[in-house]
């Protein structure tokens, strides 16, 4: 089970993390949150009504990380888009992103704090321990992992119809390496966590 998960039954998933690895996946998840930025706090008060129809952003990020976890709709990143398809990704933008951000935020918040409390569980000393998710935790899990191979496939430009053969094959003095690791590593716990998942 060490670095991959594991069904469990009645459902969920598990994972044998040591230390190590329970503090990069924790500072991966914090810097994604820094990255996704702080959500609005409800106000006092307020109505829920308005709250629901708030409007967000209806344009693409200019961070390209951020872009590819808020991609355009309707846009074909291949081509030039015509003012009929801004149009309508704009307006489509404006109307989900803010949900879209809560989630992708709640994700990640909920794989920090169930790092924390297998960290507080293994105590001073201990090698490592299992942790056992619940199936809608093992979807937020599976989200944030998406969004961390997201990120960082973003940061070392590989795209969809380049998977970034040549990085997979870096000498180790290059300092791109260390995210090539991750990168691969996320994949892995990814892949096994979407198996567990299957019916």
């Amino acid at each position: 089970m060490a670095g991959y998960f594991e069904a469990v039954p009645g459902g969920g998933a598990a994972i044998a993390l040591d230390t190590v690895e329970t503090s990069i996946l924790r500072s991966l998840a914090v810097q994604l949150l820094e990255l996704i930025g702080p959500g609005d706090e409800p106000v006092e008060g307020a109505d829920p009504l308005a709250a629901l129809f708030a409007e967000g952003p209806s344009e693409a990020p200019a961070d390209p990380a951020l872009a590819r976890l808020f991609p355009e709709a309707y846009v074909d990143p291949r081509s030039e888009p015509d003012d009929e398809a801004r149009a309508a990704s704009a307006e489509f933008r404006r109307f989900t992103e803010n949900d879209l951000r809560t989630r992708k935020r709640e994700d990640a918040l909920s794989v920090v704090r169930n790092l924390d409390a297998l960290a507080s569980a293994a105590g001073d000393g201990e090698p490592g321990v299992v942790l056992k998710l619940t199936p809608e935790e093992s979807r937020r899990w599976l989200g944030t992992l998406n969004d961390l191979r997201l990120t960082i496939a973003s940061r070392l430009d590989i795209t969809e119809e380049d998977e970034g053969e040549e990085l997979y094959r870096l000498p180790d003095e290059d300092p791109r390496k260390p995210m090539v690791m991750a990168y691969l590593w996320l994949g892995g716990m990814q892949e096994t966590l979407v198996e567990t998942l299957m019916p």
